[in-house]
């Protein structure tokens, strides 16, 4: 179904999608002792083409997240305008520093010293310095990007003392899981870290943790903001080709 073609039943599908995903996170917010409207809604809208984007945005979504470089700067060009925040959530090349820092307002993937000072030497003094998560491969996990946690308070110290960045917490995609258990015990270690971090004077506010799959287990252990793609969007498409 195409959003030309049907686009009322795709807002409405959209709308529906968005409303369980709301009811989920409202829920585990009361489970937990969390203040009603604590956790922020990100949308990840990596690999959906603009006119979903635009659904969402009318719906009243406003933050979106992507992952790709090239693929985000012909959404950002097509929606400007719309007041949209747009977070950067991959892995970051060196060479894509400048773009990113220029274009979004958020990264949450920040796991080197090299990646944090490229942001912060390309971040325009005219623009709001550019808030950052520093992301930390919990898990160890060899094919995903990150930090290892011994090396987090470093890191951390490293980026909160750039000029053009404003570290705001942390960030984490641990591994896979259908257990709860063990989904909150990977967060847990994550929260832990950014008290540490806080109790060292770095007053960090943010932690960026919990997907589609796991966001309770995340709110659960402290998650400020969820990054959610499939529950809203649905099934994500192939990666549309980028020249």
């Amino acid at each position: 179904m195409s959003l030309t073609s049907h686009p009322g039943s795709e807002m409405d599908a959209f709308q529906e999608r968005l409303a369980r995903v709301r009811a989920r996170i409202a829920r585990a917010e009361r489970a937990h002792g969390r203040p009603p409207g604590s956790v922020r809604l990100l949308a990840v809208s990596k690999t959906q083409p603009t006119p979903v984007l635009r659904v969402a945005w009318e719906t009243g979504l406003r933050a979106f997240a992507e992952s790709y470089y090239q693929e985000a700067v012909q959404k950002i060009e097509a929606l400007a305008g719309l007041g949209i925040e747009w977070h950067f959530i991959g892995p970051i090349q060196s060479n894509k520093t400048r773009g990113i820092a220029q274009r979004f307002a958020w990264v949450h993937s920040v796991d080197r010293e090299k990646i944090a000072r490229r942001l912060s030497e390309h971040r325009p003094p005219s623009m709001p310095p550019l808030q950052v998560c520093l992301q930390v491969n919990i898990d160890r996990e060899p094919t995903k990007s990150g930090c290892p946690p011994e090396a987090v308070e470093t890191l951390a110290r490293y980026i909160a003392q750039l000029p053009r960045l404003r570290l705001r917490g942390l960030m984490t995609i641990p591994a896979a899981t259908q257990d709860p258990e063990r989904q909150r015990a990977a967060f847990a270690r994550v929260r832990r870290l950014q008290e540490h971090l806080n109790a060292q004077g770095l007053a960090l506010d943010t932690l960026s943790m919990g997907m589609s799959r796991d966001l309770e287990a995340a709110i659960a252990e402290g998650a400020t903001v969820v990054r959610i793609g499939t529950a809203l969007f649905g099934p994500r498409p192939p990666r549309p080709r980028t020249r």
